[in-house]
């Protein structure tokens, strides 16, 4: 809802309207994108592929309930290094979790490759003699590597293209496992990587686990991404593996690149303005516009615009230095600007002045709310559209959605506004009883870079106890 009024400015009100022209995406908009993103993600499962990469992830069932035993997971984002001890109970869909974080410093994000492993490496051990003391056989390892990659193995992971900030030289376009693998070796760490885990895909198979209702996850945070279960007959790249028409898949669709030929997506100057000033360039269109690491710098670069290039010059006569510093603002700022609960807006005035040494006046902080609003809210509708690409690509009339990811878990009214557009797209009917739960229910996902991946290390290893090979792994890893 907006707060401001007509007591602002003439100039301002005339900069908000522009503003809410250019961020607000009405139903017939929303039913375009998500029908070109269904068309996108099957265009990603042919031959020739697409935008969408839609990677096999050689995860080929949902988890009973039942799966037992101890696994090491590692989950590589963006921010923080998570290292978990998960212990599968004997009763159903329970566990026990110890965990660790460590700080994913920007240096090695940039940095050389070796450094990334060895750090990695490190935090495992340091992880191990913690929790374990002296181990004889190796501990199993789900690593969740939450960016593009191509696996023909579950083991395996070719990464694509690197996301969330990571530039480093002589990775993308060959597998990870070895490096990593070089780095355990070299210090003597106890484990055993058995499976490859996209973040996702976690999510998905931790969420159905605990919920057999949930058929897609996503995550809505750093990045944006989804991962549901798609029919191998439905797959013509895998049409040479000879794989049952109905035999299970789980794709991780790296929809984070849906619309990179810019067709759809109503990009704004600020879009454009971050995407050329990327790593890389043209790539991840979608992501750009919906995923936390981009939304506080979407509303510092229209702040910076709006005092530089507008009549209205916010901030007049005020030192902007630390607004302009790229990247500076992330998305828990723009939370706590939509959470503010102040009639006067208070607790904005007081983030503004702490953070960026800027005192706004009364109508700019109701300028501020009006446009943190339109980011959050394009944010969330643009989401909507995804999963309702899925949903209508499967015929999916009614299902569980388990969603993860720090935009998702907290920024204000991302899951409702998400919800509402989903209503508009698929056409739903108002509800009749407020409480009554939507036709396809978007809900916080179990822990999927824990939980989740050390379910598929267990269903990876049930499927080689049952001989059933198929994308498990290499050859030189059967023993």
């Amino acid at each position: 809802m907006a707060v401001y009024s007509r007591s602002a400015p003439k100039d301002l009100l005339d900069e908000i309207k522009h503003l809410e022209e250019l961020f607000a995406i009405d139903t017939t908009k929303l039913k375009e994108i998500t029908h070109h993103f269904a068309d996108e993600l099957t265009k990603g499962l042919s031959v020739h592929g697409g935008s969408i990469p839609m990677n096999p992830t050689w995860v080929m069932s949902k988890p009973t309930g039942h799966e037992t035993g101890e696994y090491l997971t590692l989950d590589m984002g963006g921010t923080n290094l998570r290292v978990c001890q998960v212990t599968l109970t004997e009763q159903k869909s329970e566990f026990d979790i110890i965990q660790s974080k460590f700080r994913m410093r920007e240096e090695l994000k940039t940095g050389v490759a070796e450094e990334l492993w060895e750090y990695i490496a490190d935090c495992l051990q340091q992880f191990i003699k913690t929790y374990h003391g002296d181990v004889t056989n190796k501990i199993p390892l789900g690593f969740t590597f939450s960016y593009p990659a191509t696996q023909n193995y579950i083991d395996e992971g070719i990464l694509q293209r690197w996301t969330k900030g990571f530039d480093i030289a002589g990775v993308e376009g060959h597998d990870v496992v070895p490096m990593f693998e070089a780095a355990l070796s070299q210090r003597g760490v106890p484990v055993k990587l058995t499976a490859l885990v996209n973040d996702t895909t976690g999510a998905l198979v931790a969420s159905a686990y605990a919920d057999p209702k949930v058929k897609i996850g996503c995550i809505f945070g750093t990045g944006c991404n989804a991962a549901y279960i798609e029919d191998c007959g439905s797959i013509p790249k895998l049409a040479h593996l000879n794989l049952a028409p109905d035999t299970h898949m789980v794709i991780n669709c790296e929809w984070g690149a849906f619309d990179n030929e810019g067709k759809v997506l109503p990009r704004t100057p600020y879009d454009i303005s971050i995407d050329k000033g990327s790593p890389r360039p043209g790539q991840q269109a979608f992501e750009k516009m919906v995923a936390g690491l981009y939304l506080g710098e979407i509303f510092r670069l229209i702040m910076v615009d709006l005092h530089d290039n507008h009549d209205a010059y916010i901030f007049a006569g005020q030192d902007i230095s630390e607004l302009r510093k790229p990247y500076s603002l992330d998305s828990a700022f723009l939370a706590a600007i939509e959470e503010d609960p102040s009639k006067n807006l208070s607790n904005t005035l007081e983030l503004f002045q702490t953070d960026l040494n800027i005192s706004p006046n009364a109508p700019e902080l109701r300028l501020i709310r009006r446009t943190a609003e339109l980011i959050g809210t394009r944010a969330a509708r643009l989401s909507a559209c995804g999963v309702a690409a899925i949903s209508i690509k499967k015929g999916y009339a009614t299902c569980h959605v388990g969603a993860d990811g720090s935009v998702f878990q907290k920024y204000p009214h991302f899951k409702a506004r998400g919800a509402q557009a989903l209503r508009e797209i698929l056409d739903w009917p108002e509800k009749e009883d407020p409480g009554e739960e939507d036709p396809i229910e978007i809900l916080p996902a179990e822990d999927g870079s824990g939980v989740g991946a050390a379910l598929v290390a267990a269903l990876t290893l049930q499927r080689i106890r049952d001989g059933n090979m198929h994308g498990i792994l290499h050859p030189e890893n059967f023993n």
